[in-house]
C-alpha cells in the first residue's frame, strides 16, 4: 500500500493540471492489474529523469513533499483545507472512543437513573470516581481518594437541609436515619475516610459499596414517583411510577440440572432477580409488570441467539404494544417512537451495553413500537463492541431493567429452557393500571 501511495503521489505532483482530487481509502485491495499499473507509473517516472535537470529537481522535490504530507496525515491526521479523506464518521468517534464512560453493572446504571436531589447526585459522582481509582494497579492514589470523600462529606454536611427537604414528610424520619448513617455510620463516609488513610484497598472497596448503597437508599426516598408528566395519549397504558422487583424461576427444558452453587447441590431450578426502572421507562415496565402479575410468562420457553436470551413470541398474550421508550442521558423525560443517534453522541440513561440488561424486542409491525410480550436478556460482550465499550445496538431498544441477582446462571441457559414462574415481589403499589388512571 505504501508503494502505491508514493507512486500516486509522485504522479499527482508531476501532472497537477490533469490530476483528479486525491482521496485515501481505508480499505484497499491491491490487484495484479493495479500492481502492473503502478509499475508502469514508476517506469514513467524513471523515463522523465532524462529531461532537464531543473524539471528533474522540481519533480523530486514535489514528490518528496507529497510523500511527507501523506505520511504525516496517516500518522497524525491534520485538518488540511479541501481534503476530507480523513474525516471520521461521528458513529465511529463515539463507538471507538476510549473516553466513553458507561455504567458497567446493572447496579451502577440503576443508581445513576434515580431522579434525586442535586446534592445527592454530586455526592454519588464523587464517590463513584473511587471505583475507577481503585482499579489502578500497585500504587493507589489514596490522596485523590481522600479528597473525593472529603468533598462528598462537605456536600452532605453543607447540604443537609436541602437533602432532607427533598424527602416527603412521611418518609423524612427514615431519611434522617439514613442521612446519619451516611455521615458517621459503620459504613458511612467517616469510616470510609479511615479505610483510605489506612491504605487498605479491600476495606476501601467494602466501605465504598456500603456508602453508595446508603446514597441509593436516600435517593430513592427523594423520588417517590415520576419526575415528569406522561404524554396524554399514553395514559391508557399501564405504567410503573418507580422501581419494582421481579423474580424469574428458570428450569431446564431437558430435565437436567443447573450447576451447583459453591458448596451446594445440583439445582433443578435457578432464580433470576430483575429490577425494573419505571423512572426511565414507565410504560415499558408497566406493561411488563402487568404481564408478570397476570402470569403471562409462566411456562414461557427461552431461546439463545447471538448475545441474547430471548423469550418466545406468544401473540396470544394480552400485552400492550407500547411505543419505543428511551430516556437520553441528560434529559428529564423519555423519547418515544425514536431511537437514539449514537452517531451524534446520544447515549441512554439505561444502556444496553451492560451484561444482564433486560429489554423488549421490537414489534413485528413497526420498530417504533416494542413487542407487547417478547423480551430478552442482553449478554453484553466487550469483544463485540467498540473500544469505548458501546454496543452496536445501543439506543435501538427499550431497556427497562437489569438482572441484579442470578447473572451467573445466564451462560447455563440453553434454548428450550423454561420460565417456570415469574413474580412481582416488590413495587406492586407503584404499578398503575389503565382503569385506575
Amino acid at each position: 500500500m505504501s508503494r502505491t501511495l508514493q507512486s500516486e503521489a509522485s504522479t499527482r505532483a508531476r501532472n497537477q493540471e490533469n490530476a483528479r482530487p486525491f482521496q485515501l481509502k481505508f480499505q484497499c485491495k491491491a490487484s495484479k492489474e493495479d500492481f502492473v499499473k503502478d509499475q508502469s507509473q514508476c517506469r514513467n517516472i524513471a523515463t522523465s529523469f532524462n529531461l532537464s535537470t531543473l524539471i528533474n529537481g522540481r519533480m523530486k522535490l514535489e514528490g518528496v513533499i507529497a510523500a511527507i504530507v501523506i505520511v504525516a496525515q496517516v500518522t497524525s491526521p491534520l485538518p488540511l483545507a479541501g481534503w476530507d479523506f480523513w474525516s471520521i464518521l461521528p458513529a465511529n468517534a463515539v463507538l471507538y472512543s476510549p473516553e466513553t464512560k458507561l455504567p458497567r453493572t446493572g447496579e451502577l446504571a440503576l443508581r445513576r437513573a434515580i431522579p434525586a436531589n442535586t446534592n445527592m447526585k454530586a455526592i454519588q459522582a464523587s464517590l463513584e470516581e473511587l471505583s475507577y481509582l481503585l482499579r489502578i494497579p500497585q500504587r493507589k492514589p489514596y490522596g485523590t481518594m481522600e479528597g473525593n470523600v472529603k468533598k462528598a462529606l462537605k456536600i452532605a454536611v453543607d447540604g443537609k437541609d436541602s437533602i432532607l427537604a427533598s424527602i416527603p414528610a412521611d418518609l423524612r424520619e427514615k431519611g434522617s436515619a439514613l442521612y446519619s448513617s451516611l455521615i458517621d455510620g459503620k459504613g458511612g463516609l467517616e469510616a470510609l475516610l479511615k479505610c483510605i488513610k489506612d491504605q487498605d484497598p479491600d476495606r476501601v472497596s467494602v466501605g465504598l459499596a456500603s456508602s453508595l448503597d446508603t446514597v441509593a437508599e436516600l435517593e430513592l426516598l427523594q423520588a417517590p414517583g415520576l419526575s415528569f408528566l406522561l404524554p396524554e395519549q399514553y395514559l391508557k397504558y399501564p405504567r410503573l411510577t418507580g422501581r419494582a422487583v421481579i423474580e424469574l424461576t428458570i428450569e431446564k427444558g431437558d430435565g437436567s440440572s443447573f450447576s451447583p452453587e459453591v458448596g451446594g447441590e445440583q439445582r433443578k431450578t435457578a432464580t433470576i432477580q430483575v429490577v425494573l426502572d419505571g423512572y426511565s421507562a414507565p410504560l415499558t415496565t408497566g406493561n411488563f409488570a402487568k404481564l408478570v402479575t397476570d402470569g403471562a410468562y409462566d411456562g414461557t420457553k427461552l431461546s439463545c441467539i447471538n448475545q441474547a436470551i430471548i423469550s418466545e413470541n406468544d401473540t396470544g398474550k394480552n400485552g400492550y404494544s407500547a411505543p419505543l421508550e428511551i430516556m437520553p442521558s441528560g434529559q428529564f423525560e423519555p423519547l418515544y417512537k425514536t431511537t437514539l443517534s449514537v452517531q451524534d453522541g446520544e447515549l441512554p440513561v439505561l444502556p444496553l451495553s451492560v451484561y444482564g440488561a433486560v429489554a423488549m424486542a421490537h414489534s413485528d409491525v413497526s420498530e417504533e413500537y416494542s413487542s407487547p410480550y417478547q423480551f430478552f436478556f442482553y449478554l453484553y460482550d466487550k469483544r463485540n463492541s467498540g473500544l469505548g465499550g458501546v454496543s452496536f445496538d445501543e439506543g435501538q431498544f427499550s431497556v427497562f431493567g437489569y438482572i441484579t441477582a442470578g447473572r451467573e446462571i445466564l451462560p447455563h441457559i440453553k434454548t428450550g429452557d423454561v420460565i417456570k414462574s415469574a413474580k412481582l415481589v416488590e413495587g406492586q403499589d407503584r404499578l398503575v393500571l389503565p382503569n385506575e388512571s
